[in-house]
């Protein structure tokens, strides 16, 4: 199982990840989550602490070792396109609660097509987390879609759209969908997260295509409560867990 999650900020993707990776945990399975949002939130909702979160440096700040991979530095404008990196996950990756976690960073630089020493790295990563076939592998990605315009995620078996009842969440499916299949990404599925009752529900259905609804978080004070305190929503709302389960099941069997 290799999955990106994805979805407009807020909508609760990172809680969705990471519920999920402690699910797959759970069983004995090696999981894998990278955080590939700059606003790394992901080692709180796994059981970090936020000192242990803010100990963590990503891989993109590591500059001796981007230069040590890339050859690139201050006196070297070239560099490689294909760095070795498939040692990167298993040397630097933080483990709790069954997970490794590896936090990977962004790249400070303008505009969306940047070819530089720190994107070539990320990228060539990401693309490696494909080959580890014993490991499920789980991507909390960036709000918005910045992602898929530079096809980092390209090469996951499928991209989870964490959406809330609302129409401007529906339009960032739709538009998901439309990028991913550009990328050969033909399975884009749909978690409804904060539903608060029958009308969100309603409103949901009428909007997804069956098969592409995964299905339906409801909104709970605990995980709202958990974010506050920087606990992991794992261990303070086992109705959210279960609903998550659920999902995780559907996820397997398709």
């Amino acid at each position: 199982m290799k999955v990106a999650i994805t979805g407009k900020g807020g909508v609760g993707k990172t809680t969705f990840a990471a519920t999920l990776a402690r699910l797959y945990a759970a069983e004995g399975r090696n999981v894998l989550a990278a955080d590939v949002d700059p606003d790394a939130n992901l080692g709180l909702a796994l059981g970090f602490s936020e000192e242990e979160v803010n100990s963590i440096v990503p891989i993109s700040k590591m500059r001796k070792l981007v230069e040590e991979r890339t050859g690139a530095n201050a006196s070297n404008k070239f560099f490689k396109l294909n760095p070795q990196v498939s040692d990167i996950p298993d040397t630097y990756a933080k483990e709790i609660n069954g997970v490794k976690l590896l936090v990977m960073g962004t790249v400070e630089t303008g505009g969306t097509g940047c070819v530089c020493p720190e994107h070539v790295m990320l990228k060539a990563i990401l693309s490696s987390l494909v080959f580890r076939k014993d490991d499920v592998v789980i991507m909390d990605m960036e709000a918005g879609l910045e992602h898929l315009g530079r096809g980092t995620a390209s090469c996951m078996d499928q991209f989870v759209v964490v959406i809330e009842p609302g129409a401007r969440s529906i339009q960032t499916y739709g538009k998901v969908k439309e990028l991913a299949a550009d990328l050969g990404i033909t399975k884009v599925r749909v978690v409804a997260n904060k539903v608060r009752g029958e009308e969100d529900e309603q409103f949901i259905r009428s909007k997804i295509p069956a098969e592409d609804l995964l299905g339906i978080v409801h909104y709970s004070p605990e995980v709202i409560d958990a974010d506050r305190r920087g606990m992991s929503p794992y261990d303070v709302s086992p109705s959210a867990v279960e609903e998550i389960r659920q999902i995780k099941i559907r996820m397997d069997n398709n």
